[in-house]
């Protein structure tokens, strides 16, 4: 991560955790793909979601950097506060493919 980054707010962990959860409910669906939420000592937060969050196409394993686009742009009309880091990705959680997003809301 850049030295140049913002400060961050400091935010609870319960109501990030709300607002992640909202965030990574696909139209259509009551359960929220979000399986974990981790907080870092300078305030950011990395939301780790089950990539059934994003409608893949048929043969697809992995989502279109525009789908990536349009869930940073999710994040960000939920709260215009909201910083959302650049680098995204892939990992396994618990033994299951799942996409992350690095993300803060801007102090002062």
């Amino acid at each position: 991560m850049s030295d140049a980054l913002p400060r961050f707010h400091p935010r609870p962990y319960d109501a990030v955790h709300r607002f992640a959860a909202t965030v990574l409910t696909a139209p259509g669906r009551d359960k929220t793909s979000l399986r974990q939420l981790n907080r870092y000592e300078d305030g950011h937060f990395r939301a780790i979601f089950s990539l059934d969050y994003f409608t893949l196409a048929e043969g697809q394993s992995t989502p279109t950097r525009s789908q990536w686009n349009s869930l940073k742009k999710k994040l960000k009309r939920h709260d215009q506060r909201v910083f959302v880091f650049k680098d995204h990705g892939l990992l396994t959680f618990q033994g299951a493919p799942c996409g992350y997003v690095d993300f803060g809301f801007f102090a002062g």
